[in-house]
């Protein structure tokens, strides 16, 4: 075992090493990635920014950064709930996903969604990580992306074999629940990145990426730079946030560094772990490998079939039942949730699910899976090794190269921000303000919307450039934006949904943010009022929204 995992880590050093000294247009000496889509330093830069592009979704609001993010080992950081199978909240079914965008309609407008309303949509698996994964034949949890890659646009091979990143990379950009509005085709995306500002949206760029928009400001300038013209193509998009994801490779954790000679890297416990882990605890049955990963299927017996078919929904094979893919274990001790389904929340409880010999749902569980009798002292350790010995500081720092921008979506307070009081109409709902798409210069996705309002009804959404003042109240109804005349704009809306429902009613206002640095800095206050007869006052009131341009 020692000489494997050192071999790993002296081609993989060596790889960096090369790799460090290739000249942007020397892409045959790249020594990463199949050789459809050798890695180069200016692919890797260029899929950086891509991967931590916010305006690669059609809302602004959700890049391939958001759900995976280095400091919680390539997982997403937030949990929201997916009301699993049985579309009920709060049933023993529930999925911890991640939050994606509003349903969107094919025209970008929003529409509320079954399970979701017009709230954010949430996957039905957890997000898996990202570090660490090149190797991997497949990837996603039921391990649809393959190692052939097809080009999205034209169907063609691609890359023959070893093209699983690419496969992935593909994914979210179209999915009406992770980026996407529905229908949304690889035209649209790229015709929106040739005018787009790279990076517009983030703050704190990394070194890498302000010294390659020091050379290429725009992405058809950084798509030459990587690939020898300013075409940018689906294909190219997967071929460089692939090339990006290839060179994260955790490889300077306390385990390599015990496995190269440092007998103190690990402490007693850990080593102590590490023999539970290749010992009675089994686990290397499955977790083998330089990543930790057969990169093979298993059903664990963690929820009935019935729920998530897995592996089986891409091969049609009833032995794939309820099969899913072996997560790497670099960094898990940085994750804050487990399984396919995130149904266990730390590593004590994960260890404890293995002891036990697995979950309580017998139908094609593997065979792998029994009871292991492991004392308290060795679960203590194998949890001491999992959440500390394979953890690489510059995961967890989010060191070079796991550096990253912040997101907009990270930024407090939120731009736009909501404020103010709001009164209820019919069935006791108060309308509420959709205020999510950063208000930026250039903005060709912008909207707004409303919901939870009276179906078929008649809104009215004013528009002022100053707040009301602090509690204004007018016939009981609540007023957030200043009514001054000589600024007041009130644009009106026959609200979307079946009439005299409460709660039906929805719409959109979608308005393209003109390129005019003028803008910068601009504030707009706004409130969506809907005509209500069982409402105070006649009208019903959301909350305020405030913008400012950037």
């Amino acid at each position: 075992m020692q000489n494997h995992f050192t071999s790993w880590g002296r081609t993989v050093a060596a790889g960096l090493l090369a790799l460090a000294a290739v000249a942007p247009t020397s892409a045959a000496q790249a020594p990463l990635g199949p050789p459809e889509n050798p890695v180069t330093p200016s692919k890797v830069v260029l899929g950086k920014m891509l991967f931590w592009e916010e305006q690669l979704s059609s809302d602004d609001t959700v890049a391939c950064g958001t759900c995976h993010r280095p400091e919680v080992g390539g997982v997403d950081p937030r949990v929201a709930i997916h009301p699993g199978a049985d579309s009920l909240f709060g049933t023993p079914d529930d999925v911890r996903g991640s939050p994606g965008v509003i349903h969107s309609d094919a025209s970008n407008a929003f529409e509320p969604s079954a399970l979701f309303g017009l709230n954010r949509q949430v996957t039905g698996r957890r997000a898996p990580t990202f570090i660490g994964v090149g190797a991997a034949p497949e990837l996603f949890w039921d391990g649809r992306a393959s190692s052939t890659f097809l080009d999205p646009e034209t169907g063609t091979v691609s890359i023959a074999s070893g093209g699983a990143l690419e496969s992935q990379a593909a994914g979210p950009p179209v999915s009406d629940v992770e980026m996407a509005h529905a229908s949304r085709d690889w035209s649209e995306i790229t015709a929106k990145l040739v005018t787009a500002t790279p990076m517009k949206l983030a703050t704190s760029l990394t070194p890498d990426i302000t010294a390659a928009l020091a050379a290429s400001p725009t992405y058809p300038d950084l798509f030459n730079a990587a690939f020898g013209s300013p075409d940018i193509t689906a294909e190219r998009i997967a071929f460089a946030i692939a090339s990006y994801e290839r060179i994260l490779i955790p490889n300077q954790t306390p385990f390599d560094a015990f496995m190269a000679g440092s007998t103190t890297a690990l402490t007693p416990a850990q080593q102590a772990g590490l023999a539970v882990f290749n010992g009675p605890g089994r686990c290397n049955l499955c977790h083998s490998g330089p990543d930790f990963s057969d990169h093979g299927f298993h059903n664990l017996g963690n929820r009935p079939i019935a729920e998530d078919a897995g592996r089986q929904d891409v091969t049609g094979d009833p032995a794939d039942a309820g099969r899913f893919k072996t997560a790497p274990l670099r960094n898990v001790g940085l994750r804050n949730r487990f399984m396919h389904n995130g149904g266990l929340p730390n590593l004590t409880l994960l260890v404890n699910f293995y002891n036990g010999g697995g979950g309580l749902f017998p139908a094609n569980k593997d065979p792998l899976l029994i009871p292991l009798g492991l004392s308290p002292l060795q679960r203590s350790q194998l949890v001491d090794f999992l959440q500390n010995g394979l953890t690489d500081p510059r995961v967890a720092g989010a060191l070079p190269p796991f550096d990253r921008p912040t997101l907009h979506s990270e930024v407090v307070p939120p731009n736009p921000i909501l404020f103010g009081g709001s009164s209820v109409g019919s069935g006791g709902l108060t309308p509420q303000m959709i205020a999510v798409s950063p208000p930026h210069i250039n903005a060709v996705d912008w909207k707004m919307g409303i919901g939870s309002a009276l179906g078929g009804a008649q809104a009215y959404l004013a528009l002022a450039f100053s707040p009301a003042p602090a509690g204004l109240v007018l016939a009981g109804i609540p007023i957030n934006i200043s009514l001054d005349p000589t600024s007041l704009v009130v644009a009106p809306v026959v609200l979307e949904g079946t009439p005299g429902v409460s709660g039906a009613g929805y719409a959109s206002v979608q308005v393209p943010i003109a390129d005019n640095p003028a803008l910068a800095g601009l504030e707009l206050f706004l409130q969506w009022f809907v005509v209500d007869p069982t409402a105070t006052g006649g009208a019903a009131a959301s909350q305020g929204t405030r913008l400012t341009f950037f």
